[in-house]
């Protein structure tokens, strides 16, 4: 099942993250960045970065300067995950594209790459949730209350996993039809966003 390979790569991305822990680290594919693996290992170690890129900006005592500069690479990480993500759609689209829906077939208004998206995410949230389960020197009611967060996103990751091999079976079997309609983010082109191309 593609979920379980999902939840394999980007648990491995998360690990192999924090043996670093750090936003500026060079990370080494393990896979080919053409094949289905490289691109899922690519988006979470994007996806982790920005994730540790937004607690940066978040210090209180941060300086103006350093928040805009981290205001920037988090706008840059923004678009390189989106980009991948419709390269994840692309996989899929030419995987299926020999495949005729049914005249009963459905559509999907989030696409399967948009899923795995949210569950990269979600990998990450778990990881950090599970981090404030074993915190100490906390009241054991913020204690109780993160360990039942923690059973939530664990929930939440089955029944996206499980969501994800549904909608491709489905679209195997033509009762789901894909349609990607991309992102086409505004504010970083140059030709889209007023600010820029008024200061040509």
């Amino acid at each position: 099942m593609v979920s379980g390979k999902c939840n394999q790569i980007f648990e491995q991305v998360v690990k192999d993250y924090h043996q670093y822990n750090d936003i500026n680290h060079s990370y080494n594919n393990p896979f080919s960045g053409d094949t289905l693996d490289g691109l899922l290992y690519a988006k979470c170690w994007i996806d982790t970065a920005q994730w540790h890129m937004e607690d940066e900006i978040r210090n209180p005592a941060i300086e103006p300067n350093e928040a805009v500069q981290w205001k920037r690479r988090i706008d840059k990480s923004n678009q390189d995950r989106t980009d991948i993500v419709e390269v994840i759609d692309d996989y899929f689209l030419e995987k299926y594209k020999a495949i005729q829906p049914k005249t009963t077939a459905r559509f999907n208004t989030e696409s399967p790459a948009g899923a795995i998206d949210r569950l990269s995410i979600l990998i990450l949230k778990i990881y950090h949730m599970r981090e404030e389960t074993l915190r100490v020197n906390i009241d054991d009611a913020l204690l109780d209350k993160n360990r039942q967060k923690l059973n939530v996103l664990l929930q939440q990751q089955a029944d996206l996993s499980l969501a994800i091999d549904e909608l491709l079976e489905d679209i195997e079997k033509g009762d789901k039809y894909m349609k990607v309609y991309r992102q086409m983010k505004m504010y970083n082109d140059p030709e889209l966003n007023p600010v820029l191309y008024n200061k040509k």
